[in-house]
Formats: structure tokens, sequence, C-alpha cells
């Protein structure tokens, strides 16, 4: 069976059928139980799958923990790179720019499983600099795109501004999961529009 060293980097090795089960049961253990909950036994149950077949693949925690880092970053770059495809075809206009960024978050929001494994995901890469780098693709994407939107607009300060919409997004995403369900999107959407608002109502003279 395949398998892979704990000092291999687990973004090399192709995202089988087998793997994407496994690494999309390893989100639904996250999701309920939290990252302390995240084993290969655990992962292996919920997957519906023989023991030691998490294991086969990502033989330590540290391992599988890369995996789905690796796995969570991807498939929100894929999110974040199709906002900046819809941007470039589009004349710059900083509404339309932040009405599609709400819609984009919007959608996160009803990802719950992905969403609060990134948030477990990001607390333990601040005590570990392999999962850390392995986010920051995603992160520096995000500013990236946020930043052309406001340079567009002739917003001074465009990237230290997209730093702090980035950074005060995470927090609003949080809040927004505490809130019961049907008023997360409200929520989200509101804040999200304060927050803007806030952040790009100085403009050169």
């Amino acid at each position: 069976m395949p398998s892979t060293s704990p000092d291999t980097p687990t973004a090399a090795a192709p995202l089988s059928p087998r793997r994407r089960q496994l690494l999309d049961a390893a989100l639904r253990v996250i999701a309920d139980e939290g990252l302390k909950g995240l084993t290969h036994r655990a992962v292996d149950r919920r997957a519906g799958l023989p023991e030691g077949s998490c294991s086969a693949y990502w033989r330590t925690r540290h391992a599988l923990q890369a995996a789905l880092t690796e796995y969570v970053a991807s498939a929100l770059l894929g999110d974040v790179d199709r906002l900046a495809e819809q941007m470039r075809d589009c004349e710059p206009d900083e509404q339309a720019g932040m009405e599609r960024a709400v819609e984009l978050f919007l959608r996160w929001l009803d990802q719950r499983e992905l969403l609060v494994a990134r948030l477990e995901l990001t607390m333990a890469a601040s005590r570990d600099p392999d999962l850390a780098q392995l986010l920051a693709d995603h992160r520096s994407r995000l500013v990236a795109v946020v930043e052309d939107i406001m340079t567009a607009a002739g917003l001074e300060q465009s990237a230290e501004r997209a730093e702090a919409l980035v950074a005060s997004y995470d927090g609003i995403l949080l809040a927004a999961l505490l809130k019961p369900p049907p008023a997360r999107r409200s929520f989200l959407s509101r804040s999200l529009e304060l927050l803007g608002d806030s952040l790009t109502g100085d403009r050169p003279m």
C-alpha cells in the first residue's frame, strides 16, 4: 500500500480517491471533535475503512495534519484564484470587487467543516512552522486579491489595509460560527459591510 514517511512532503503525493476519502473523513472528525480528536483510528472509523488504512498513507499524526492542511489550503486557494480571475475579467470597481469578496466568505461560511478545519489548523500552525508555511500561500494570495481591489479604487496604503481586512475577516468568520445558524449569513454580510466601510472610507483628495 502507498505510504509516506513523516519527513516526506504530503503535497507531492497524488490525491487518489482513497486519499480524498480519508481527508474528507478527517475534516469531519475535526469539525465534530476538534484537532485533539484527529487520530488515525478516528479517521478510519469516520471513513468506514479498516483500521490501519489512514496510517498506511500518513504514518504519523504530524504527517496526517500536514496532509490535511495542504488539502484545506488547496481548496481555499481554488476559491481565491477564481475570485482573482473574476476581478481580472471585469472593469476596476471597488463595490463590485468587495461584493464578490463577500460572496466568497458567505460560501466559506456554508462549508462549515472546511472552515472549522482551517481555524483549528491555523491555531496549530501558530506552534508548527511546517503547517504555517502550508497555510501562508492561501493567505498571501487572498491579501493580494483584496489589495488589487483597493489599489484599483485609488486607496492609499492598500497593502496595509488589505492585511487588516483579511485578518479581520478571520475573526468575523469565527464570530459568525458562534451565532445560531439562521443568523450567521446576515451577521457575516453586515459585519463585512461595516468593516469594508471602515477600512476603505478614506480616499486621497
